[in-house]
């Protein structure tokens, strides 16, 4: 009986200049398999690197033919779940707010705007670019520092997105799987409220944790509560909750209001044992620098330093 021989190592690539990106390289009957890590590598450096070693592959005697395969090892991330209870809250402003905030404290951030109803990140971030695709993966647009992908990308301005539950989980599974290149942290700017998308989230991809903005009043804490319900039956840790629209100041007086309470997200943290990340004001400044798409994180400032103070939080608040 013929026993076939096994495969054996090719040693001769040992001292190339790519033996680092070699994961393995073996030859059988004078059919050489190398397999390398192009990990880092643009289009065109992944290209020259396998034609590299193929090359070198072959001029090994007793090698006839040379096999190369790529691949490419997926960096670690660190997923976070921005949700809110109900509409309206500045949940879509926090979430851009807070990536560039990351973004500017050093960290590679993406961004995802999962929320079916009212995609407005594009707005926010002040571009109209659409994402690319290459092997079938989203390619995200860059701004401000961060890459991010919107629901909003995929239709025509102004058009709804009349998506039933499957068209749309299908639709986010196809942002997270996008490929964010050496992003460290993806935060999902999720819809308001605790439906399809949310549990979809949660079921596929499993974030570290979650955060919840609302407003102090009483009628937007009733909806927080049943977020944070959401991701503590699922096991999601809720890494805090953040009060948005809280103070008032009128330029002209200088004299502060509470249009909406002050204090009731934080009271709502201590009761249900959540920590509570921070506070934000109902500001002209955010308001006008997110409608011309150039978000306050970006350039400093009072209310800049609010999202950064929240930003260092959620970073401690990951890291435990």
């Amino acid at each position: 009986m013929c026993v076939p021989m096994p495969a054996e190592e090719l040693t001769e690539l040992e001292h190339s200049p790519h033996a680092p990106r070699i994961r393995s390289a073996k030859v059988k009957d004078g059919v050489a398999m190398v397999i390398a890590d192009a990990s880092g590598l643009g289009k065109a450096e992944a290209e020259a690197l396998e034609r590299d070693l193929r090359s070198a592959t072959l001029a090994i005697p007793g090698v006839t033919e040379a096999k190369v395969a790529m691949t490419v090892a997926e960096p670690s991330r660190t997923l976070i779940a921005i949700g809110s209870g109900k509409g309206g809250v500045g949940k879509s402003t926090v979430s851009a707010n807070l990536a560039i905030a990351l973004a500017r404290m050093g960290k590679k951030v993406g961004l995802i705007d999962a929320d079916v109803y009212g995609p407005s990140q594009p707005t926010l971030l002040g571009t109209d670019a659409k994402p690319t695709a290459e092997d079938d993966r989203l390619i995200p647009v860059e701004a401000h520092g961060i890459r991010f992908l919107s629901l909003g990308q995929l239709v025509s301005p102004g058009h709804a997105l009349a998506w039933r539950g499957p068209m749309a989980t299908g639709a986010l599974a196809k942002l997270v799987e996008a490929d964010w290149g050496d992003a460290e942290l993806l935060i999902v700017d999720l819809p308001p409220g605790t439906g399809d998308v949310q549990l979809s989230l949660i079921q596929r991809s499993r974030p570290a944790g979650a955060v919840i903005v609302s407003t102090p009043q009483d009628l937007s804490l009733i909806d927080a509560r049943r977020a944070v319900d959401l991701f503590n039956k699922m096991s999601v840790p809720v890494l805090g909750i953040v009060e948005n629209m809280a103070t008032y100041v009128c330029p002209h007086c200088g004299e502060a209001s509470h249009p909406f309470g002050t204090g009731g997200a934080e009271a709502a943290a201590a009761e249900m044992g959540v920590p509570f990340l921070g506070r934000l004001p109902l500001s002209m400044n955010i308001r006008e620098s997110s409608d011309a798409g150039r978000p306050p994180a970006v350039d400093g400032g009072e209310d800049a330093q609010a999202f950064a103070t929240i930003a260092a939080k959620l970073l401690e608040a990951v890291k435990h």
